[in-house]
């Protein structure tokens, strides 16, 4: 199963593809998609929607999971990040992927075992993980694979657990 793992944002949207077959986890192709401040927000939503719809057709993954947004702050920046998250949601449902969701507890919870785990904690492990050679950078780019490896355990899990309901 390939899975797209998304943090999403305006400035930076972190993308990270997996395949998963059984218990092992490949990086198939990571990196971030970044739009230019003080360019009108209509072109930076647009740019990103774009963009994800490229990424998409072009690494055909089967399923998007999402980290859920968290804001305590800036509700400005609040309702533009929900923005982008909104036209990456539509350039999913457009090519017909099944979406999922995790709070940022539930991927610290599924990658470190602990769900306030440090931030370097999280990052350390998706490179362990995915057996890469260093974290990727920026942040946004780690914290998508995160999300991606987050699926891939959780989809595993219910998987099993539908297994045993059905006999």
């Amino acid at each position: 199963m390939r899975i797209l793992g998304i943090d999403p944002g305006i400035a930076i949207v972190g993308f990270g593809f997996i395949d998963q077959a059984g218990s092992k986890l490949t990086p198939v192709q990571y990196g971030c998609i970044q739009t230019q401040a003080h360019t009108p927000d209509e072109e930076r939503l647009l740019h990103v929607y774009e963009a994800m719809i490229q990424l998409i057709d072009k690494y055909q993954p089967e399923c998007v999971a999402f980290e859920k947004l968290f804001f305590n702050r800036n509700v400005t920046n609040a309702m533009l990040v929900s923005q982008a998250r909104g036209v990456l949601i539509l350039a999913a449902t457009q090519r017909g992927l099944p979406i999922a969701e995790y709070t940022p507890m539930q991927v610290k919870q599924a990658i470190v075992g602990y769900g306030k785990a440090e931030k370097k904690q999280v990052q350390e492990m998706v490179r362990m993980f995915l057996r890469l050679q260093a974290v990727p950078k920026p942040d946004d780019v780690a914290d998508a694979l995160a999300v991606a490896v987050c699926h891939a355990h959780s989809h595993a899990l219910n998987s099993k657990i539908n297994e045993v309901l059905r006999k």
